[in-house]
């Protein structure tokens, strides 16, 4: 391996915004994630949605009232 090439390799935590904290290594120090393995709806069985940048309310303002009515079929 060629030496001062590679990136530092050290300790990362990593933050769910449920509020769980990872602790693993990686090139970066630190960063958080939206969704991890504890809220995940594939691995907990729940049935979430997950909201991001106001999408949900978005496709409903455009779509909202042809989707309730069935038209999009």
């Amino acid at each position: 391996m060629k030496k001062g090439i590679h990136p530092k390799y050290h300790k990362s935590t990593i933050t769910c915004a449920c509020g769980n904290v990872i602790e693993t290594y990686s090139t970066r120090p630190s960063f958080s994630i939206e969704i991890c393995s504890a809220c995940h709806p594939y691995f907990t069985g729940k049935q979430k949605f997950v909201d991001t940048a106001g999408r949900v309310e978005r496709f409903m303002k455009k779509y909202g009232d042809k989707y309730k009515k069935g038209e999009n079929k």
